[in-house]
């Protein structure tokens, strides 16, 4: 089963359901067990899929996060491993899919280096051999490119500042974005090299 895997929201959380959502349903439709009002409570296996179809509704969750929602409703925990297999099962769980978009857009929407990226899919509950996976779209050049892009786009607001208060900015930009420091250094030097910076001051200022 084929299934387009679009840009996870960086802020898309378990947003708890509004005041007019039924919360012992996660939100979906009733469930035939209440049809006609006969006062049953939906079965857990009816409560999880609900929760996990809303969730997914709004944008693609890795297994890990579906499970801290149920959790938090309290399905019983063989209830949501049950629910969430079958929902690996038929494509509607994919982290390495989710991993795979998250990096693309998060890298060229945001530009954020593999290390930045490998940190925010950790936090959503991804196996680290599925993050390595999916970060390994990225190579150095690449990244690179991306660094000097962030640095060209930054580099007009930091002119009027004395060259060490240039450097540091610059390079605290990239380092915020999970660059190393060695290569944001570089980077941002090889640029104010470009409009006229004495290379051997810059050198200086980058060994304090």
């Amino acid at each position: 089963m084929t299934r387009r895997w679009e840009y996870p929201r960086p802020d898309a959380g378990e947003d708890p359901p509004g005041p007019d959502v039924d919360d012992r349903t996660g939100g979906g439709a009733p469930s035939s067990s209440r049809a006609g009002d006969t006062g049953a409570p939906p079965r857990p296996e009816e409560q999880a899929r609900a929760i996990c179809l809303r969730l997914l509704t709004g944008s693609p969750r890795t297994r890990k996060q579906l499970a801290d929602a149920l959790a938090k409703r309290g399905i019983p925990d063989e209830v949501a491993e049950e629910v969430l297999s079958r929902f690996e099962d038929v494509g509607l769980i994919d982290d390495a899919a989710f991993a795979g978009a998250w990096v693309e857009s998060r890298h060229h929407g945001r530009g954020l280096a593999r290390r930045a990226l490998a940190r925010e899919l950790r936090t959503k509950g991804v196996d680290s051999a599925v993050i390595d996976e999916a970060v390994g779209q990225l190579d150095s050049e690449q990244e690179e490119r991306t660094a000097r892009e962030l640095v060209e786009r930054k580099l007009r607001s930091t002119r009027g500042l004395d060259r060490e208060k240039r450097l540091r900015r610059l390079a605290g930009m990239l380092a915020r974005k999970g660059y190393s420091e060695g290569l944001a250094l570089r980077v941002v030097r090889r640029a104010l090299e470009e409009e006229g910076e004495d290379p051997e001051l810059l050198d200086h200022l980058a060994d304090i």
